[in-house]
This record gives C-alpha cells, sequence and structure tokens, in this order.
C-alpha cells in the first residue's frame, strides 16, 4: 500500500503527520509512504521521521510567490499571524504541483490537513481514497467544527453534544472569544471553520490522533454529524521514546546541576508569540516559584529577537534569578531530550493537544496558562 500525505505547514502539524509515517513504514506492514513539504522544512521533517527518515520519500514542493509573504517562508515558524494565513493561500497555489504527482505516484490513499480540501477534488478522478487526518483533539473537533455548529453561539455547545461531557454546559464568554479565529475569513478566503468541514465531508474518512479509551464519545458523534462517515484512530501518535543523538552540552550541563524534578522548562513552541505584557507575567510568575527555571520565548520573523525579549524581560529580572534561570529565544533543537533530563519536573506550554500529549508521555507535569495566544 502506498499513502501520500500532505500535512499543513506548521510543525504543530508537520510532527503528528511524521510521527504516523514512521510507524506505518516500520517493521513488515508493506506500507510505503511518500510525505509533501515545503523545501525548506526538509531537515527537521528528516529529524521528526527519527530511525524512519531512509523509508519515507520526502518531496519538495515549491511554494509560489505571495505579495507580503518572506520569499524564504516554508512554514508558519516565526511568521505573524497574517503571514500564516498569506502561507494559506502559497500552499493553495501547489494545486498544480500537487495534482501532478497524484498523477505521476497514483497512491492508494492521502492522507491530507485541514488547509487543502481541494485535494478531494484532485484526487477522486484518479480513484485515490481521501483522508482528512485531524491533529487536533476530538472534543476540539466536536465542539467547534461540526455542522451543527453554525445553528449556535460560540459559548454554547453544538445540539447532541455528548451529556457527559465539561463543557457540555458551554464555555465561559473569554474562552468562546478565542474561538471567533475559526470562523473568520482573512482577505476573502476560506475560514478554518469552513476548511476543516469542507475537508470532512469531501473526504473518504476521517482520521483523528486519539483512542476511544480517551475520546470514544466524541468520536462517535464526530461521525454521527458527518452521516456516519468512517472514523478511523490513530492512537495519540508520538515521538520515539529514545531521541535520536545527544542533549547539547550547555543544557546538559545546566539542567545536571540541580536535583531531580527541580526545573521547570517554559517554551510555546516556535509559532506561539507572547505579547510583552503576558511574557513579562510568565517571567515573574516563574521567579516567583523559586524553582530553577528555562524559558523559551520566540518572536516572529524580521523584528530583533534581543530587543523584543528586552521589551519583555521585566526590570531587574535577570540579576534576581542570575543562577536558577535562563531565558532563551530560538528554536530548542533537542526539546526532547530536556524534557527527558531528570531534572525537568515541569512543562508551561502552550496547550496545543500534540504538545500535552507528548509531554505526558515524557513524564512530566504540565501547566497550561491562558495567555498562549498569538
Amino acid at each position: 500500500m502506498h499513502i501520500l500525505m500532505f500535512p499543513w505547514l506548521a510543525f504543530g502539524h508537520i510532527s503528528p503527520f511524521a510521527q504516523l509515517a514512521r510507524m506505518l513504514v516500520s517493521g513488515d506492514h508493506g506500507v510505503r509512504v511518500t510525505f509533501l513539504t515545503a523545501a525548506g522544512n526538509l531537515p527537521r521533517v528528516k529529524d521528526m521521521l527519527g530511525s524512519a527518515a531512509g523509508a519515507v520519500a520526502v518531496v519538495r514542493l515549491q511554494l509560489p510567490r505571495v505579495p507580503g509573504l518572506p520569499e524564504d517562508a516554508a512554514s508558519t515558524a516565526e511568521l505573524s499571524a497574517a503571514g500564516a494565513e498569506l502561507l494559506k493561500v502559497a500552499v493553495d497555489g501547489t494545486r498544480p504541483q500537487v495534482a501532478a504527482l497524484l498523477a505521476e505516484l497514483r497512491p492508494d490513499a492521502v492522507l491530507f490537513d485541514f488547509t487543502v480540501p481541494w485535494v478531494c477534488t484532485i484526487a477522486a478522478p484518479l480513484g485515490i481514497k481521501t483522508l482528512h487526518f485531524s491533529v487536533f483533539s476530538a472534543i476540539a473537533v466536536a465542539f467547534m467544527a461540526v455542522p451543527a455548529r453554525r445553528l449556535h453561539g460560540f459559548m454554547s455547545a453544538p445540539t447532541g453534544f455528548p451529556s457527559g461531557s465539561a463543557v457540555a454546559g458551554g464555555v465561559p464568554a473569554y474562552q468562546a472569544a478565542d474561538f471567533t479565529y475559526m470562523f473568520t475569513s482573512f482577505d476573502g478566503e476560506p475560514s478554518v471553520y469552513n476548511r476543516v468541514v469542507a475537508c470532512i465531508e469531501a473526504s473518504d474518512g476521517l482520521v483523528v490522533k486519539t483512542c476511544a479509551e480517551m475520546e470514544g464519545h466524541y468520536v462517535d458523534y464526530l461521525s454521527a454529524q458527518f452521516g456516519n462517515k468512517p472514523v478511523l484512530l490513530a492512537g495519540p501518535v508520538v515521538p520515539e521514546s529514545s531521541p535520536r543523538g545527544e542533549l547539547e552540552e550547555r543544557w546538559s550541563m545546566w539542567l545536571s546541576s540541580f536535583p531531580d524534578g527541580a526545573v521547570v522548562f517554559a517554551s510555546f513552541g516556535s509559532e506561539t508569540f507572547l505579547p510583552p505584557a503576558a511574557a513579562a507575567e510568565l517571567l515573574l510568575g516563574l521567579e516567583a516559584t523559586g524553582r530553577p527555571f528555562l524559558a523559551v520565548l520566540n518572536f516572529p520573523k524580521g523584528p530583533d529577537a534581543q530587543a523584543e525579549l528586552a521589551a519583555r524581560v521585566p526590570p531587574g529580572f535577570e540579576e534576581r534569578v542570575k543562577g536558577r534561570g535562563i531565558v532563551h529565544t530560538g528554536w530548542v533543537q533537542q526539546q526532547q531530550h530536556i524534557l527527558r533530563h531528570r531534572s525537568v519536573g515541569c512543562f508551561v506550554n502552550h496547550a496545543g493537544f500534540s504538545s500535552v500529549v507528548e509531554r505526558l508521555v515524557a513524564g512530566c507535569r504540565l501547566a497550561l496558562p491562558s495567555c498562549c495566544c498569538r
């Protein structure tokens, strides 16, 4: 069996696709995988594939030029929110390339992400099965991205939502306010809600990164909402239990100087950018714990990262936490190693579903602040 994978160009999406690809080609299952991504993402994609890197064919897509989008943009990493919307336009522009690849490769199935519902239109005449792979939790899709959502405001649960759910009675106004992004059209392009619903409706089946034990009721609800659409469960889909390589010496030496479980690691990925006030509150909170900590703060590409960092560090902060606290900017290449270090006992993150599951597997306590918005 030959499966072609086409994730959205955000590493929180690319990673689950890569982990699923790794599992599919492992062992003697007779599965081949072709993985589509932008050229600039190849090194990180191969790193995510880990031991399966040699068994997965990674194909480069050339993104067309889009006014306002940096020429070297290959993912949402370091892009502003407006830049991420322009990246969707660029991905839509790869349709002729994807059509040519499908006609040439003739895979048995395409596993695709929420941004490209048009894949179904290309694949169907070729007899290729289409499966929409949702990297979001089943409860999130069930609450936000089903046809019944059109009949309700953001605060209430859609009709028929599982009654035993903690959010069956709705969500607070401050949480509902964050949902407006899902339904917002930027520059006339389809909203996230419209793209997700179009993907599920047009596909032959839905693949969800979860399991029945975690979210069985929401999976059943999703299937019913889309006309009893087949739903396949991929499981949590996490990176390899033993990350490749060694932890960089500077991090290893610093972390090893503290007792087991003492260090708080705060990182919000390469795509969540805390505004100055939220970042300052986070740093003051880390200081108030009295514990050693490593905080990673990132910013959209373009601004002076050090100047942006300086605007977020409270006066006198660095002197007060000297010896027990580090504030770093830039991608931490070996985050899995850091999370598995004996001295790291708590992980503060942006509440992305992939991050939550991966960190639970790593054995870290989780803290999920509500300030993590772009």
